[in-house]
């Protein structure tokens, strides 16, 4: 690894530099469902229009996700602020497993093999096109394939009819080869076929709890054989057709395929499942399902929770660490900002309270646990509380707080990543008066911070990993908000698709000059820039320069 070489211009501050990383909140409409809006926020409106500051890309392909229709999240948000660069996630990944191996040579899948192979029947569920948006026919069937070559007695497919990222009636397409296959295998011998199904945007995938009778449907159908019966997938398809001639796939009803002996693959004690979308937004809710323990709260009654192995193609929230267990790893990432640092001999310290812990250590590292240094690196965790967010909306702000300016004396780092999850997991709650509290409270925390940090003579930039507090009702194409049928506005707990902002404090001498499509990941380069180091080759450039 290259040395970190000096800045020809740019000379480190006397006191530390500062990345404050204020986790889901984003820059959305100035509208009533805004909660940063709403809030008293005199620091953060007085920051983000001084003259060092400006938006940058959290979602999409500038984290290294699909597209730009796909949310950011912390997991990839921090791994690109720490990285310095774009790793690819999701599909990329998944097909470059396909293609070396990994995709079914991990511990995970081995995992999933084992139960199958104990006398459970494999499930897979997901949606079943080549769209690539949300999943690819090609990744099931070379689990499918994998699996039959290791001994696998029993597999059944749930396949989700697609009809938006392709075709709006093409799933006889994609069914007619499936039940070739199928067919091709039970004549080897092996006992494979469909299970059940249904189109997306009516069965399984809600996103946004926008309408959990969706995920009911796909429950009914997948886990208890609860849905209208047909021989075989392409006859659901068919009948439908003919019963309504303008439907379209998306909007298929569920259907369960059947023999003489009822449903050919209920979901039970003992099985393995394994969910092959590899895009969060419209998984998380049905990986809820079959990881919410049997006997808590639901949002539906699921009537039958089976003892299941679950897995998902990837982990679609490591904020709620959804699923527990996924086939595909995150990207290996090498010369990160901290190891950089820590290679320079500068010290560092990481802090947050618990629940974004793991995100300025593991995530911000490039998916590494220990420090690179151990005498030049200090994390710190606030322990949080074990509460429901909306009745804290403040969490453990002004702790972490206190700590990290505690710490400015007694470890004196260089430099600083400390995360203030308010915003993320207050808004996670879809409550938007909890949300609107959580922002005032790191609001008047944040400059407590920034006080300290001014007083040392250090630099901050202050920036967020994605969007979601300023979006917390859902809206429709138009921009308009969602109502539900009392007329009510439908909230939203996930994360958006925003930019965020990013400022710079006490950067004398400098200008504003990010690239017009910078992302958080250019602020890699740009912590190293203020500390005066001149940033790797291939980093994103800073943005910021001389004035």
């Amino acid at each position: 690894m290259k040395a970190l070489q000096a800045h020809p211009d740019i000379h480190a501050p006397a006191g530390p530099v500062c990345l404050v990383i204020l986790d889901g909140v984003g820059l959305g409409p100035a509208d009533d469902g805004n909660a940063w809006h709403l809030a008293q926020t005199p620091v953060l409106d007085a920051l983000f229009a001084g003259p060092v500051s400006g938006s940058l890309r959290a979602h999409g392909v500038a984290v290294g996700m699909p597209s730009d229709k796909d949310m950011g999240n912390s997991e990839v948000g921090h791994n690109a602020l720490g990285a310095g660069r774009v790793f690819d996630q999701g599909a990329k990944l998944v097909e470059d497993g396909v293609t070396n191996g990994s995709l079914v040579a991990g511990e995970t899948w081995g995992w999933i093999i084992e139960a199958a192979k104990a006398g459970g029947t494999l499930h897979l569920i997901g949606l079943f096109s080549d769209g690539n948006v949300h999943s690819h026919l090609d990744h099931a069937y070379a689990l499918m394939n994998d699996a039959l070559g290791k001994g696998v007695a029993r597999v059944r497919i749930h396949p989700l009819l697609d009809g938006r990222d392709v075709g709006e009636r093409s799933a006889l397409t994609y069914l007619e080869p499936l039940e070739a296959w199928l067919a091709e295998q039970r004549a080897a011998g092996h006992d494979v076929d469909v299970a059940s199904g249904g189109g997306r945007m009516h069965v399984t995938m809600d996103r946004y709890e926008a309408d959990w009778r969706v995920v009911e449907r796909g429950w009914r159908a997948h886990v208890l054989g609860d849905a209208r019966r047909f021989g075989s997938a392409t006859e659901a398809v068919r009948t439908f057709r003919d019963e309504d001639p303008e439907v379209t796939d998306q909007y298929l009803p569920p259907f369960v395929v059947a023999d003489a002996s009822g449903p050919t693959g209920v979901i039970e004690d003992g099985d393995a499942v394994v969910l092959f979308n590899f895009r969060g937004d419209r998984a998380i809710e049905i990986t809820r399902a079959f990881e919410t323990p049997a006997g808590d709260s639901f949002a539906f009654e699921r009537e039958r929770v089976p003892k299941v192995r679950f897995a998902g193609m990837m982990q679609y929230d490591g904020d709620l660490q959804l699923p527990r267990r996924y086939l595909v790893s995150p990207p290996v990432i090498e010369r990160t900002v901290g190891e950089l640092l820590a290679a320079a001999g500068k010290r560092q310290l990481a802090i947050s309270e618990t629940q974004k812990f793991g995100h300025v250590t593991y995530f911000y590292n490039g998916n590494r646990s220990e420090p690179f240094s151990a005498e030049l690196e200090r994390y710190v965790e606030v322990p949080s509380d074990p509460v429901d967010f909306a009745e804290r909306p403040w969490m453990k702000a002004a702790e972490v707080v206190d700590r990290a300016i505690a710490e400015l004396d007694a470890f004196k780092p260089a430099f600083v990543r400390m995360n203030l999850a308010n915003g993320d997991m207050v808004g996670h709650t879809g409550v938007l008066r909890s949300a609107v509290m959580a922002m005032e409270a790191l609001d008047l925390s944040l400059g407590r911070f920034l006080d300290a940090v001014s007083d040392r003579g250090g630099v901050a930039i202050v920036t967020a990993d994605h969007g979601n507090c300023e979006e917390m009702f859902i809206k429709d194409k138009r921009g308009a908000f969602v109502l539900n049928e009392g007329g009510g506005r439908v909230p939203k707990t996930s994360h958006t698709l925003n930019p965020v902002p990013c400022a710079i404090v006490g950067a004398d001498g400098l200008r504003w000059s990010a690239p017009t499509d910078a992302g958080i990941a250019n602020l890699g380069a740009t912590a190293l820039v203020l500390l005066g180091f001149e940033p790797p080759a291939d980093y994103l450039p800073a943005v910021v320069r001389p004035a």
